[in-house]
């Protein structure tokens, strides 16, 4: 018997449950899945860490809007898998996200490489099944939508890191940027050149902050 650690993680009870139905009903004879659920950041990062001390999971799923950890460490999905690939790498990771814009892919191909990428508009529950068998044997897996991106445009270099995309949570909470460094390990004016940076990126031609959040709103970044 194959015993199969699992941690799903989405901010929607109902979609987990629809996960675990398909994947209970279409396992293998001679598996066993033990599935552990969360619904926010904090949750699954206490279940994380727990996992790497005790028993680890070797298949975690993580979608990518989740309510951001209350002292803001964790703030979607993304930072959930950079924390999985630390603490338990060994862990396959599977992305599951609504978003399907080109940058938003690209950003998670090259911060994350996940084992599997699926766009949950592609999702079946027979591909659901499919993807996570393959996932187990020779991943990568990714759906639909994520191959032609890849195929298209492996060149795109719209990359926003780890701590440009926590500038720009801390400023969709309405942290002002004098205030910024309380929470980045960067001077003010570090931080200013990144916002600048971000603002050419993202194409924001009025210079206001307000523009740059709908902008990084728009494409999957908030």
């Amino acid at each position: 018997m194959k015993h199969i650690n699992i941690l799903m993680v989405d901010d929607h009870p109902i979609i987990i449950e629809g996960y675990q139905n398909v994947l209970m009903a279409t396992k293998e004879d001679d598996q066993t899945l033990l599935i552990d659920t969360a619904n926010n950041c904090d949750t699954a990062s206490l279940m994380i860490n727990r996992a790497a001390k005790e028993t680890p999971y070797d298949v975690c799923f993580f979608d990518i809007s989740l309510p951001a950890s209350e002292d803001g460490r964790f703030a979607s999905g993304e930072d959930l898998a950079l924390l999985t690939k630390k603490m338990l790498p060994n862990a396959k990771i599977i992305i599951l996200t609504m978003f399907n814009e080109s940058f938003r892919i690209h950003n998670i191909i090259k911060e994350i490489n996940p084992d599997g990428f699926l766009i949950k508009s592609d999702l079946t529950s027979m591909e659901l099944a499919d993807a996570f068998q393959q996932i187990l044997k020779s991943p990568p897996y990714y759906s639909i939508t994520v191959n032609n991106y890849v195929k298209q445009t492996i060149s795109s270099e719209i990359y926003v890191d780890d701590i440009n995309r926590k500038i720009l949570h801390l400023l969709s909470q309405g942290v002002k940027t004098k205030s910024l460094s309380e929470y980045i390990p960067l001077s003010t004016s570090a931080i200013e050149k990144r916002k600048k940076q971000l603002k050419l990126l993202f194409s924001v031609s009025d210079g206001k902050d307000e523009t740059l959040l709908q902008e990084a709103r728009d494409k999957g970044y908030l």
